[in-house]
């Protein structure tokens, strides 16, 4: 089968930053798909059957099987950045064969932060705290890492700097993109035991360049974590001695 779901990702700038084979494919679809903002930036059309605008039901899989009974229509999802950077397009690459997808990316919060800070993506760790807890952040600290993450709303910025901070990493330095590629862009720069901002945008990209206290648990560069680096209920098997 020929693709019929085409998944395109859009930055701050809208479908004005669209190339024109993503252009005519939005213009082309019967279904429309993704949030409110996203289809909110896609305007009636001067002529010809509206497309059907479905937004993304909790749960996700409900559209999603919605979406694979609608297998042989031209379906479009919007989504952020690059989908197949923690995106949906990672959830429906599982669920539609490759030949039947059309997938057109965007720059990820990672490559519009990175080009920001001159920071090569290489040589940095991405995460994303989207809907995951913040303990998430002790396997990856360490002295000299440089981390970039994508926040779950606006109080993800401080909610990490006091995790540094009690990880001992308060003189880590962090920085925070808001609405990166868009005209609301804005930065804030500080360190993590002086963060200032109880909240920032909730599109924010947090960068952090990681600074390790004398209080600082240096954790294993090997393979294998220390006991305490895990949440559980008691139950967890022991490290060997």
């Amino acid at each position: 089968m020929s693709p019929w779901l085409s998944i395109i990702g859009l930055g701050e700038e809208g479908l004005d930053a669209l190339c024109p084979r993503a252009r005519n494919l939005v213009a082309a679809a019967e279904i429309l798909i993704g949030g409110a903002r996203h289809l909110a930036l896609v305007p009636g059309r001067a002529s010809g059957p509206e497309p059907e605008r479905w937004t993304w039901e909790r749960p996700l899989d409900r559209t999603v099987e919605r979406l694979l009974a609608a297998r042989g229509r031209r379906v479009v999802v919007l989504a952020s950045g690059d989908p197949l950077v923690y995106g949906i397009g990672v959830r429906l690459a599982r669920a539609v064969p490759a030949a039947e997808m059309t997938i057109i990316p965007a720059p990820s919060a990672f490559s519009l932060a990175a080009a920001r800070l001159a920071w090569p993506l290489t040589e940095v760790e991405c995460l994303t705290l989207h809907g995951r807890p913040i303990e998430l952040l002790k396997a990856v600290v360490a002295p000299g890492v440089r981390l970039l993450l994508l926040s779950h709303d606006g109080t993800t910025p401080a909610a990490v700097a006091r995790h540094l901070t009690a990880l001992g990493y308060g003189d880590s330095r962090m920085v925070v993109l808001e609405h990166m590629g868009g005209p609301a862009e804005a930065r804030h720069e500080g360190r993590a035991r002086d963060w200032p901002h109880d909240r920032t945008a909730d599109l924010n990209t947090i960068a952090v360049d990681c600074v390790a206290g004398p209080e600082a648990v240096a954790r294993p560069s090997v393979p294998g974590l220390p006991d305490e680096a895990f949440r559980h209920d008691g139950q967890l098997t022991k490290r060997e001695v």
